[in-house]
């Protein structure tokens, strides 16, 4: 099975009513405006989603209302895992029969598989519900507590998983994402995770990046690689800087939640987080913006203008 995506894929946010519940009309705006940016693909119901927050009928909901939402614009990638894998068989299925393009699971993440092989005997459970579907596995070991040796996933992967197109990479460990990239002259579409790495990923043969912030920045980040690829080092470093003085600003308020209010700066409130994560309040978001302000951030963060917070062009 081909299938590979090169540029920036968002990995996009769940918007929520003030009483958590779903706000799936907001979905349209959000594609169209991602649309509009340059973006070239959609990652639905993962980290930055809130996947492992939602029910299963939510996630449902969300990844078709996204499908509907992008209308063959650009493709979506519906991540699918569980800790059950009868939910990610149930959800993969879902997923194939919505439409979407592709599919991606994390490991399972209380009870974790012991070894690589029992990793893909995992994935061949949730990838045989949608066979028609090209499959990423997502590897977040921060999160998931599954540090695998990716390039060796790969290997019996791709011998075992009819559908495994590649992997979302989203670990700081370099070295062993130019191993999978390189692997097999380039067999599977390995895609980058760290927005702040973004430049070093480029670097060892990045092609494609899945990232929370480039639902923020996407005329930054899409300069890094337009200068990475015409030889301007010094101003892809940079850019990559700037990007990297963002993520700490935005980790200084919890990460996840400071990334999801600020689609308020451009008119477009995706609303709280669902515990364990916790929402900024009123200060915090005050705080946020004017630090974003002193960094210049509504200035190079999109292109053809900005919103405030009010939805007014800036």
């Amino acid at each position: 099975m081909k299938f590979r995506i090169e540029g920036l894929v968002a990995a996009a946010f769940t918007p929520m009513h003030g009483d958590g519940t779903l706000r799936l009309e907001l979905t349209e705006p959000i594609v169209d405006h991602l649309v509009e940016q340059g973006i070239r693909g959609l990652y639905v119901c993962g980290s930055t989603g809130e996947g492992p927050l939602l029910t299963t009928e939510e996630r449902k909901a969300t990844a078709a209302a996204y499908v509907q939402a992008a209308a063959g614009r650009l493709p979506v990638i519906v991540q699918v895992g569980h800790s059950s894998l009868r939910e990610a068989r149930t959800l993969a299925a879902h997923a194939q029969a919505i439409g979407a393009d592709a599919v991606s699971a994390v490991a399972p993440y209380y009870f974790k598989p012991d070894s690589v092989r029992t990793l893909i005997d995992c994935m061949a459970e949730i990838t045989s519900a949608a066979p028609q579907l090209p499959f990423y596995y997502y590897h977040i070991p921060a999160l998931s507590g599954v540090g695998v040796d990716v390039l060796e996933f790969l290997r019996e992967g791709g011998r075992r998983l009819p559908t495994l197109v590649g992997v979302k990479y989203t670990a700081p460990t370099v070295f062993e994402f130019q191993a999978c990239v390189e692997f097999d002259v380039g067999r599977f579409d390995v895609l980058f995770g760290c927005d702040e790495m973004l430049l070093a990923a480029l670097a060892v043969g990045a092609r494609g990046a899945v990232g929370t912030t480039y639902n923020l920045a996407p005329a930054l980040y899409g300069k890094i690689i337009d200068r990475f690829e015409a030889g301007d080092l010094a101003e892809a470093r940079r850019c990559q800087a700037l990007a990297v003085e963002m993520v700490r600003i935005m980790v200084r308020y919890r990460g996840q939640p400071a990334f999801k209010a600020a689609m308020k700066l451009f008119g477009l409130d995706c609303g709280p987080n669902r515990l364990p994560l916790r929402s900024l309040q009123p200060d915090e978001w005050e705080k946020l913006r004017t630090e974003l302000a002193a960094i210049g951030f509504l200035d190079w963060a999109t292109s053809g203008g900005t919103r405030n917070e009010n939805g007014n062009m800036g």
